[in-house]
């Protein structure tokens, strides 16, 4: 599994980035597409209008938004599943337009698949205990 990166939509293409998704449902704010590098973007990975209404960047609000975000990504499998498959084969770059780098969906996401991906890594560890030991050695 490649890595997932995270870059504010406005930063500059790095040759590391690798697949460049844009991962929020409105155009960010004053930058014209031909300026922006990115090969696909996923309107519907990102988190629903009423959830972004209901947030609107407030970090108070910022732990139950990932919960609320996560139940919403937990029943969009399609979305979820073409990301996973850009992962398998590269290295991906989340990008976004919040000017809160701390407190955005692609934080949010970012953090979903890592518990995801962990988890899975465990479950496969669980059933396959003799390969998870030999991978560990090295």
């Amino acid at each position: 599994m490649h890595q997932i990166h995270i870059k504010r939509v406005y930063d500059e293409r790095s040759s590391t980035d690798g697949y460049r998704v844009l991962i929020d449902k409105l155009w960010p704010r004053g930058i014209k597409k031909e300026k922006v590098h990115f090969d696909n973007w996923m309107k519907d990975i990102a988190p629903s209008n009423d959830l972004r209404n209901w947030f609107k960047h407030d970090p108070k609000k910022w732990v139950e938004f990932k919960q609320r975000y996560t139940q919403e990504l937990n029943t969009n499998k399609d979305a979820v599943s073409e990301l996973l498959k850009h992962l398998d084969k590269q290295d991906v770059t989340l990008l976004y337009g919040a000017k809160d780098e701390e407190h955005n969906n692609a934080v949010a996401l970012h953090e979903y698949f890592n518990k995801k991906l962990h988890l899975s890594e465990k479950k496969f560890n669980n059933r396959h205990p003799g390969i998870a030991k030999k991978t560990k050695k090295g």
